[in-house]
């Protein structure tokens, strides 16, 4: 059976109040992605010290670092060479969590991702070399505001890479952003064989706009009740964690969205992932 988690700020950026919510809602794990208004690459040793003080005795568990790795340009080289670092300082706090998967990305979408696809895999080579010196997993996550919007896109890149350091990570609400495949069954089955990890969120066509955006998990275009049972048929024993990006109050902005993380984004956060969490813990109980 798989094991539920939460991306930490999508509660709170105050990780005892994550803790709590993860301990009284019987979750197994919490993603890093930012903590205390910080990204994961600027946790300090005082930080993360406290982090594994709330967490001792909870047995929760710190499943993976969020880390925003290459939501740059891909023509801006000094953005690059910040993200090696950025990579770099999140290894070195995956290594402290004794854990080995770090979610990154591949440049933000240009319009010619077909004429540039050479550069794009190229310019993993440094990123694939760190990660495999270090143990270290990267997990691709399809995302519409990047270079791999798709599951196909994101199948194509982790095969060509042709490491067992890239893996992937499904995210079903993505897809449906991205005007992919239909999330489920189809862009899963293509990504399933790779999957090392997956996020919890639905998306849903607003009525006014036509636009997909973030609803409530269990509400949207995503047969996650037929996901779910596939977790369970196909022996997935990973971590689901919830990023529901979804708010009762008012809608995340894009650029928010693209860029999550600080008090602005949690906003309202632990009401909607308790909300999203009833309805995942509703779906589960009718699992075969």
């Amino acid at each position: 059976m798989f094991k539920i988690g939460v991306i930490g700020d999508e509660i709170s950026q105050d990780f005892q109040t994550v803790v709590n919510v993860a301990k009284e809602l019987n979750l197994d794990s919490i993603e890093i992605r930012s903590v205390w208004d910080k990204p994961p690459q600027e946790l300090t040793e005082t930080d993360i010290d406290e982090m594994k003080r709330i967490l001792d005795g909870t047995g929760v568990q710190i499943v993976g670092i969020a880390s925003p790795f290459f939501k740059c340009d891909i023509d801006n080289p000094q953005e690059r060479q910040e993200h090696l670092g950025i990579l770099k300082r999140c290894i070195e706090v995956a290594k402290a969590f004794d854990i080995n998967l770090i979610r990154t990305f591949v440049f933000w979408k240009t319009n010619n991702v077909e004429e540039r696809w050479d550069e794009i895999i190229g310019a993993y080579d440094e990123p694939v070399r760190l990660a495999s010196g270090e143990g270290m997993i990267l997990g691709m996550e399809n995302e519409a505001s990047t270079s791999l919007s798709t599951a196909k896109l994101t199948e194509r890149f982790i095969r060509e890479i042709d490491s067992p350091n890239i893996r992937a990570i499904w995210d079903p609400a993505n897809e449906a952003h991205s005007e992919g495949e239909t999330p489920y069954p189809n862009a899963y089955e293509r990504l399933k064989p790779l999957m090392v990890h997956a996020h919890l969120k639905d998306a849903g066509e607003n009525p006014e706009t036509g636009e997909m955006e973030s609803v409530p998990v269990g509400e949207g275009v995503i047969d996650w009740q037929g996901q779910l049972q596939a977790f369970v048929d196909d022996g997935y024993e990973g971590h689901l964690c919830l990023e529901t990006h979804w708010r009762p109050t008012s809608k995340i902005e894009d650029d928010l969205l693209n860029r999550p993380g600080g008090t602005a984004f949690s906003e309202a956060g632990e009401e909607a992932s308790r909300i999203c969490l009833q309805n995942l813990f509703g779906m589960i109980e009718k699992l075969r």
